[in-house]
């Protein structure tokens, strides 16, 4: 995301009206699990004049500029520096037990891709950092350099959805040998060597899966969102809204997963009536995942990937 007026938030329109109805017209507190560059916060705080919002982000670059965009709205605003799998911990300290609405925009932020220094983006070379907060954690050279080659094929394979993981886990692991990986325009290199050409002519770019699968480990991306989705639904006040918005198939595969299931009847087949404690605890506001118009993706390419989905909690509040 680039900052200011150049920041484009995707599917901006249908989230602030998906999310609406539970934050209108009253005092209503609602979660940016991922805050970013705070283009989907400004609007929302906008839009609603009574609304508290508490944005997380585990970047704290993304935070910096996100907190001067988002200042006019003054205390409205608590912007914390968290992976959003703390969002419970994070709300209890507030003194927050429920919430009216969580909006998750999932995956690397524009500006992690626009920085080459951050090592997201293979159409340039950098560092291969790929760590979305720089104070902590492995980095993607460290993985390449030290996963062993039966790690690095299942990461590949599961995160990057690869059809050649083992091939590449294992010129990887050659080639680390000679000299260990620290930028990306050896990895790319490698990687236009090892896939074979028919598959770099239809399959798009051949740094494109691994790349995706590097970033997902470096940050534990789908191990946050496993925790966090059950959690924040189970913050959600009655009526509370939460809105999705997920950039590959493996996110959004669980993103309708968890709602799917929490949308259906517990109740054992056969029994005439819903017994108590059983029933949906969502309203699927959504049908399927929703995808970003042609106008919206010429102006904003990076909503091309995008798939958003929504739910309304049902019943008492969290």
């Amino acid at each position: 995301m680039t900052d200011g007026a150049e920041h484009v938030p995707v599917l901006l329109d249908r989230v602030l009206a998906l999310l609406a109805p539970a934050l209108a017209g009253r005092e209503a507190v609602l979660v940016d699990a991922t805050v970013g560059l705070g283009g989907h916060a400004d609007a929302l705080l906008a839009a609603h004049p009574r609304l508290r919002l508490v944005g997380l982000d585990r970047d704290p670059a993304a935070l910096e500029r996100s907190g001067r965009r988002l200042s006019r709205h003054g205390d409205r605003v608590h912007l914390v520096h968290a992976v959003y799998d703390r969002m419970p911990d994070v709300l209890a300290e507030l003194g927050l037990s429920a919430v009216d609405g969580v909006l998750m925009d999932l995956g690397v932020s524009s500006m992690q891709l626009d920085l080459p220094e951050r090592g997201f983006a293979y159409a340039r070379d950098a560092p291969l950092d790929m760590r979305m907060d720089r104070t902590t954690g492995p980095t993607a050279a460290d993985v390449l350099n030290t996963y062993p080659v039966a790690e690095l094929t299942r990461i590949l394979r599961d995160y990057g959805e690869e059809r050649f993981a083992h091939r590449i886990a294992r010129a990887v692991a050659a080639e680390r040998e000679r000299e260990p990986f620290d930028r990306s325009e050896r990895l790319v290199r490698l990687l236009y060597d090892t896939v074979p050409a028919p598959s770099r002519r239809t399959g798009g770019h051949p740094a494109k899966r691994t790349f995706q699968a590097l970033r997902i480990e470096v940050n534990g991306e789908l191990d946050t969102l496993r925790t966090a989705l059950p959690a924040a639904i189970d913050l959600l006040a009655a009526d509370g809204r939460i809105v999705v918005e997920s950039y590959h198939s493996l996110e959004d595969r669980m993103v309708k997963r968890e709602l799917a299931g929490r949308a259906r009847s517990r109740t054992p087949e056969g029994l005439p009536v819903e017994l108590p404690g059983h029933g949906p605890e969502l309203e699927l506001l959504t049908r399927g995942a929703e995808k970003a118009g042609q106008e919206e993706i010429e102006r904003n390419p990076r909503a091309a990937s995008v798939r958003l989905r929504a739910a309304r909690k049902i019943g008492a509040a969290a």
